[in-house]
């Protein structure tokens, strides 16, 4: 799942700043539903209420950071909403193709953005923050040995987990499944949103000059 956890209680105006289409209102249990059906999944984003000072927006139609022969369009993404709202994060843990990201913005400008995937780094900027050193993520480069040599070898880089991206959005606002493990505890009262995901962020090859 990926997902944009976003310090406001305005999911109203998050949802504009998205440009998010054909909004229909929906509480918890029919939001997460409908961004894990599989027929569903691909086409929407739910809105989720305000829940301790921050929204989410999730689904696995939002954009992924892309390396390759792809456009990028989770950065700018980012950027058009960290000018509207003071903390805007991004997180994205999908195991079965091996890709991990995490990314935050204060204030309007980029603090730290990371992503891995099969193809190897795809995002590194900003210095890895408090969070990752905990988790043991600072050096966290490159996968495989580092300046091998004969049998010895060199420093072991470790390649993130699910864990790290939870464990990550749990220091920097919300781990979202410890608000599902809580039984509903944390949750506040309220309505949120299932949208269309618009069109516009669906994956894009870079044109090939002429």
């Amino acid at each position: 799942m990926a997902w944009l956890a976003v310090e406001t209680d305005d999911a109203g105006r998050l949802a504009n700043a998205l440009g998010l289409e054909d909004l229909s209102v929906a509480n918890w249990n029919s939001g997460i539903g409908a961004i894990y059906d599989l027929k569903l999944s691909d086409s929407f984003v739910f809105i989720s209420p305000p829940i301790e000072g921050w929204t989410f927006v999730a689904g696995v139609s939002l954009p992924m950071p892309q390396g390759g022969g792809f456009v990028d369009k989770a950065a700018p993404l980012l950027a058009r909403v960290a000018r509207e709202f003071s903390n805007v994060q991004y997180f994205a843990a999908f195991p079965i193709i091996d890709f991990y990201a995490w990314a935050r913005f204060e204030n309007g400008q980029p603090r730290r953005a990371a992503a891995f995937g099969e193809a190897g780094v795809l995002w590194d900027a900003g210095r890895p923050t408090a969070a990752e050193r905990e988790l043991g993520l600072s050096m966290l480069e490159l996968r495989g040995i580092l300046n091998r040599q004969g049998d010895i070898g060199g420093a072991l880089q470790l390649h993130p987990t699910e864990a790290h991206v939870l464990g990550i959005a749990e220091r920097w606002s919300l781990n979202p499944m410890a608000i599902e493990a809580s039984g509903g505890q944390k949750r506040e009262n309220g309505v949120g949103w299932i949208a269309r995901a618009p069109h516009a962020w669906r994956a894009q090859r870079v044109r090939s000059a002429a």
